[in-house]
């Protein structure tokens, strides 16, 4: 069995690096995914992808990525669950990253 994912998109906002409970580094990032095809509307759609990353992939990220740069993110998928109260539980896909590749800024394209 084999559960890789590699996508490319811009960061939807800067990286924020956080510490757990037990000392390990981590950031919560965004990528904006356009899809390869038009709706019915003649639009290109955008999937915005939730991506975990954990310790020096996290400092790095914290420290040369930015809002609007083009990242490569290789990783697994992964499904947890969030209690949002007693009652209610939401079911949350995210890419663990494995590897993160600088692609290019926004800043920097024409």
């Amino acid at each position: 069995m084999l559960n890789q994912t590699v996508i490319v998109g811009r960061l939807v906002r800067d990286p924020e690096l956080y510490e757990t409970e037990s000392g390990r580094k981590i950031t919560n990032i965004t990528l904006a995914v356009p899809r390869t095809y038009k709706n019915s509307e003649g639009q290109y759609e955008t999937d915005f992808i939730p991506c975990v990353l954990w310790q020096g992939i996290a400092e790095n990220a914290v420290e040369y990525c930015h809002r609007g740069d083009l990242l490569g993110v290789k990783g697994r998928l992964q499904n947890r669950v969030i209690e949002l109260d007693e009652e209610k539980k939401r079911q949350v896909i995210e890419l663990v990253a494995e590897k993160v590749t600088y692609l290019s800024s926004k800043n920097n394209e024409s």
